[in-house]
């Protein structure tokens, strides 16, 4: 089937969702509330003391003035659409809190599985081995590759990960009308491979809705042989249950890193083909 290529720039619409909308548009009321209620405030000091006003209002036009002039090239619409996205991430948070209750602490392997098994107790070492390893391990995270802050970028960045490791006709199709799929390939053994790519912030997980949304176009309308969430973050406890329920691979922080340095497998080499 022909999936459509991301288009590039303002021509990138978001995904709908209602709860995310609906979490929007109440921040943005609450926004307006608050500016009329300073508004009210400073038109009745007005009445009161309009000397100090004026002054005080002399004071704020010389400094946006003097602002405007330093940050000429910050334009009104990119204004516009970093005050929409914080509203848009902090109404997508305040859903995900909703989703699942301080989910308890997990951690995800190099294919995204759930490690049930408890962390083995490191004996007492002594402290010249202690000193080297503290090292080397710095000097790893030094060299260690970050994945790209743009999102679009980020897409990008996870097909040319693919095409390094094997991977044939890697192609990016996020966008309009993309149904999830970010990032499409076939893996070395012949597999179709559908990719979802969330650039989430620290601490803003993927939730169970994300990977509800996925699963139910991956497999019927991608007809993906292999389905994966690759995250800069990492995932629910609610998004891991259910991505294990559908065959859904995730790919974490940690793993994504790994993946990126070369130091873990690639989420199809972590999980071959059946048979």
């Amino acid at each position: 089937m022909t999936l459509p290529v991301r288009p590039t720039g303002p021509e990138r619409e978001r995904r709908f969702d209602l709860r995310v909308t609906a979490a929007f548009f109440v921040l943005l009321a609450l926004l307006l509330v608050l500016g009329a209620t300073v508004a009210r405030a400073m038109a009745s000091a007005f009445e009161q003391r309009p000397a100090w006003i004026l002054a005080l209002a002399g004071v704020g036009v010389a400094v946006m003035v003097r602002w405007v002039r330093r940050r000429r090239t910050l334009s009104a619409s990119r204004l516009a659409r970093q005050a929409t996205e914080t509203l848009e991430q902090a109404a997508r948070t305040a859903v995900d809190a909703l989703d699942a209750p301080s989910p308890a602490p997990v951690l995800v392997g190099a294919g995204g599985g759930v490690l049930t098994e408890p962390c083995p107790v490191v004996e007492p070492m002594v402290e010249a081995t202690a000193t080297a390893t503290a090292t080397a391990t710095a000097t790893e995270a030094e060299a260690e590759p970050c994945p790209a802050e743009d999102p679009y970028e980020f897409e990008e960045e996870i097909a040319a990960l693919c095409t390094r490791d094997g991977c044939t006709g890697a192609e990016v199709v996020g966008g309009a009308g993309d149904l999830g799929a970010d990032v499409v390939a076939w893996t070395p053994d012949g597999r179709r491979l559908v990719i979802q790519c969330k650039r989430y912030c620290e601490g803003n997980k993927v939730g169970s809705q994300d990977l509800q949304r996925f699963g139910g176009t991956c497999f019927t309308v991608h007809e993906a042989d292999l389905a994966v969430v690759v995250t800069t973050s990492d995932f629910t406890l609610p998004a891991l249950e259910y991505a294990e329920q559908c065959g859904i691979l995730c790919v974490g922080e940690d793993a994504l890193r790994g993946w990126m340095a070369g130091t873990a497998a690639a989420p199809w080499q972590a999980h071959p083909a059946a048979g």
